[in-house]
């Protein structure tokens, strides 16, 4: 039987250098795999080897018949991806070159020209985006990596962004600390850019300084009430029930019975589940004491997830979707909310599924409290309240018919966005800094020695993996700056106070 894709799928496509037989879609080179909801293996060409197994740094790769009952759905769900081939024809031909980088890195040897026989690098920010540039930047011998972490722990959001109960995801945490572990890399916590050093100490000291800094704030909801007491971002109770540092005070206010999130993203869904969670199934994971402490004494008895635009259009995606309706979480649908919309007239077999899981969601009993209701078409204008929040009036996405929903907790959930850089040019439109492919512009002109990856770079899009072909686009243009002449000649390296 063949190897099936899974939940925890990180798409960073380490699985698809080690396939021999070109059978996980889409690859880094195909137009859709910044958009894709993971990779999908296709079980009529696989042959069930097992190389991307060990290449998973997430431990989302199983064989068929090991599937776990909770994950059963993924086996229909990578065949899904793949129509029926023809009888005679292959439809991906056997690979000849799937050894190769994942990104068009410049290999070691080639590096010469201008390059310093040691080249130091400054990485500000340790997420993935930055330990994946490092991976990249150290496998070139000449190469010395500084990372500048302003928190106490490394990693970024697979640290304090990732749910504590998606402990397999939390797993690419075991490649970080490999990569942590080469000799001509140092880490520096507890240092802030600004604070402790600032840009232009970094940018004398190395060759180039590449800013992996996140988008690290919400985009703001703009409707009155917002600021009442009992409103909150949906990305602070992340950090708060993760330790982040920043939202030690963050507790989000679970006396009252029901708690509605605005926005129906992977992030609102995480603080659904872990909101009417088991507590004892939380307490062997990574959530923080004191939050598992607060959870175990909520009230909450219904969180409300709802979305602006009808189910066709839900932003969560299908993995998500079948880990809350395969697994323990309780989750339901008014049937009402899906009248109208039809798998069947939907094209992109992805959407349709997940239309279509989300009607036999709504078959099933009402469950029992605490449980998570899915909500469609309601676009919040007001939050309602004296003072604190006691709920949300809605209007009819389209429409003018209106409704409220009683909360004494509101999340909002709408994305992220990343925050200006003093000394950066910052694209407020995009809420990133200037670039291209990773070169800091200003006035179209690139500037010597500065580069961006991550969101920061691309915008908030994409998944933990997907930073890995983002940083080696940034890195091959860095070396080839390099091999040029073209990066500044560093001084003395600061040291933080």
């Amino acid at each position: 039987m063949p190897h099936v894709i899974t939940q925890a799928c990180c798409g960073d496509a380490s699985c698809v250098y080690a396939c021999p037989v070109n059978c996980i879609h889409p690859t880094p080179d195909e137009p859709d795999f910044g958009i894709s909801e993971m990779l999908y293996i296709d079980p009529s060409t696989c042959v069930d080897c097992g190389a991307c197994v060990s290449a998973c740094p997430v431990g989302a790769i199983v064989p068929g018949h090991r599937l776990p009952e909770e994950a059963a759905r993924f086996a229909d769900v990578n065949a899904g991806h793949y129509p029926d081939p023809a009888p005679t024809e292959t439809r991906f031909p056997v690979r000849t070159d799937w050894r190769l980088p994942m990104a068009p890195i410049v290999k070691p040897a080639a590096l010469g020209g201008a390059t310093p026989d040691e080249l130091r690098i400054a990485i500000v920010g340790s997420g993935p985006s930055a330990m994946y540039a490092a991976d990249e930047l150290l496998k070139h011998r000449q190469v010395r990596v500084t990372v500048y972490e302003r928190l106490p722990e490394p990693f970024g959001l697979v640290r304090f962004g990732v749910a504590p109960d998606h402990l397999s995801t939390k797993t690419v945490t075991d490649l970080f600390n490999e990569i942590a572990r080469h000799p001509n890399i140092q880490i520096l916590l507890n240092t802030e850019i600004g604070r402790d050093v600032s840009l232009d100490e970094l940018r004398s000291a190395h060759h180039a300084v590449l800013w992996a800094g996140g988008a690290p704030t919400d985009r703001p909801l703009q409707i009155p009430g917002v600021d009442r007491e009992g409103v909150q971002s949906a990305t602070s109770v992340v950090g708060w029930y993760n330790g982040h540092p920043d939202f030690a005070y963050a507790a989000p206010d679970l006396s009252a019975e029901r708690a509605v999130v605005i926005g129906n993203g992977n992030v609102a869904l995480d603080v659904a589940r872990i909101f009417t969670a088991d507590t004892d199934r939380l307490a062997p994971t990574t959530i923080d004491p004191t939050a598992l402490a607060a959870l175990r004494a909520s009230n909450l008895r219904e969180v409300v997830v709802v979305a602006r635009r009808g189910p066709e259009h839900a932003a969560f995606t299908l993995p998500e979707l079948i880990g809350l309706a395969d697994g323990p979480a309780r989750v339901w649908v008014d049937p009402a909310e899906l009248s109208g919309v039809d798998a069947t007239n939907i094209d992109d077999p992805t959407v349709a599924a997940k239309v279509n899981l989300l009607r036999e969601i709504s078959q099933r009993s009402k469950p029992a409290e605490p449980f998570i209701r899915l909500s469609f078409g309601l676009t919040p204008v007001e939050i309602l309240g004296d003072g604190h929040a006691s709920g949300v009036r809605f209007v009819k996405t389209g429409g003018d018919e209106e409704s409220v929903i009683d909360a004494g907790l509101v999340l909002t959930a709408i994305g992220y966005r990343g925050r200006p850089v003093p000394g950066l040019p910052f694209d407020d439109e995009k809420g990133t800094v200037a670039n291209v492919a990773g070169r800091v512009v200003e006035n179209g002109e690139a500037i010597p020695g500065l580069y961006v990856t991550g969101w920061i770079k691309r915008g908030p899009t994409g998944f933990i993996g997907t930073n890995k072909t983002d940083s080696g686009e940034t890195v091959a243009n860095l070396l080839a700056d390099a091999e040029a002449g073209a990066l500044p000649r560093p001084g003395t390296a600061p040291v933080p106070a």
